[in-house]
């Protein structure tokens, strides 16, 4: 039998090395753009050389949508998470909207990549959009349809338009990061400052509780479960736009 090469990458190593790349290249499209970034400053990013960037992916986009791809990946397989979890159709609708508040809070170089890649759209140019919709976005909506249909037929819910759901639950978090700085100067204060996202994060769920469910008492109790039971993401993690 003939013996792996010592030269020759452990399965481990390739796969640590891999995903190094994929972190770096994530920060660095996220902050330069497709066009903007350079595979000498992803190679730099990731602590290796830029021979080794077109070994693994070949070629700098499809780099660009591998690092995509693996962030989405993660966001999508925690927001499953939050909806497959052992609770009431109820309460699970909270913890999707409260894991897609702090998705939008920490995940702020995915974010950046989405919303050059809603402009490319807008544009008409060809980008990873339908891509990340089939592997990722339609996948999640249809989960989350699925749990409030659920909720509803069982009489948690209200009975509206599931399809209103996600748009109130998950896009009142988009609107607020994407509008926070004029609702700053509107207001006076800084929308980014820990206790700000703290508050915005608790009437988020707390909202939720009252409006969306026939009890309120009940979405009361169970808004104040999921809150008690969900961290506030460490202040460490926080980027502004």
């Amino acid at each position: 039998m003939a013996q792996r090469s010592t030269t020759e990458p452990s399965v481990d190593r390739s796969a640590e090395t891999r995903t190094r790349i994929l972190d770096a290249a994530l920060r660095v499209f996220s902050s330069d753009g497709l066009a903007g970034a350079r595979t000498e400053q992803i190679a730099a990013a990731a602590g290796v050389n830029k021979a080794l960037l077109y070994y693994y992916f070949e070629s700098k986009e499809k780099l660009y949508i591998a690092a995509l791809e693996a962030v989405a990946a993660r966001i999508r397989d925690s927001s499953m998470a939050a909806m497959k979890r052992e609770a009431s159709p109820g309460e699970r609708v909270l913890r999707t909207a409260l894991n897609h508040f702090d998705r939008v809070l920490t995940q702020r170089d995915f974010q950046s990549l989405m919303q050059q890649e809603m402009i490319r759209l807008h544009k008409g140019e060809e980008g990873a959009v339908p891509v990340l919709v089939k592997q990722v976005f339609e996948p999640l909506m249809t989960a989350f349809r699925e749990t409030v249909r659920e909720g509803i037929e069982s009489g948690e819910l209200i009975d509206a338009d599931p399809l209103q759901y996600p748009l109130v639950a998950l896009g009142a978090n988009v609107f607020y990061f994407v509008s926070a700085p004029v609702w700053g100067m509107i207001l006076h204060f800084d929308p980014f400052s820990p206790e700000a996202l703290q508050a915005r994060r608790l009437a988020l769920v707390e909202f939720l509780g009252k409006a969306i469910f026939q009890d309120r008492s009940l979405g009361a109790k169970l808004a104040a479960k999921v809150l008690d039971d969900t961290p506030m993401p460490p202040a460490g993690e926080f980027k502004r736009i």
